[in-house]
């Protein structure tokens, strides 16, 4: 049975194979996509997680899991669900208001 997956959870997830400047390796990433999408497709939209403090405006500083990190909304990209394994957790509703503002900028404004 495939496992629950909704929007703001954060799982493990196998970015590898990759391409160029992607971000590669398993590593935690945030599920973007609307629950809509991600109850009825086989895909869903991740942002990866990196311990890599490097700032920009398409970047979120977050404390998950015990961890000081930076979710990558310039690293966005689309999945098959078969690349993600365990679920860590959800965010914090603080974290998610900014998602939503940094995307809205990002592709709306």
């Amino acid at each position: 049975m495939e496992q629950k997956i909704s929007q703001y959870e954060v799982f493990w997830v196998n970015l590898d194979p990759t391409q160029g400047n992607e971000m590669a390796k398993t590593r935690p990433c945030v599920v973007i996509s609307p629950d809509e999408m991600n109850d009825y497709l086989k895909t869903v939209i991740i942002a990866p997680l990196t311990s890599s403090l490097k700032l920009l405006p398409s970047r979120i500083k977050v404390f998950f899991d015990g961890q000081s990190g930076i979710i990558a909304l310039d690293h966005i990209r689309l999945i098959s669900k078969s690349r993600i394994s365990d679920y860590m957790g959800k965010l914090k509703i603080s974290e998610i208001q900014e998602i939503k503002g940094v995307i809205q900028k990002m592709f709306v404004d």
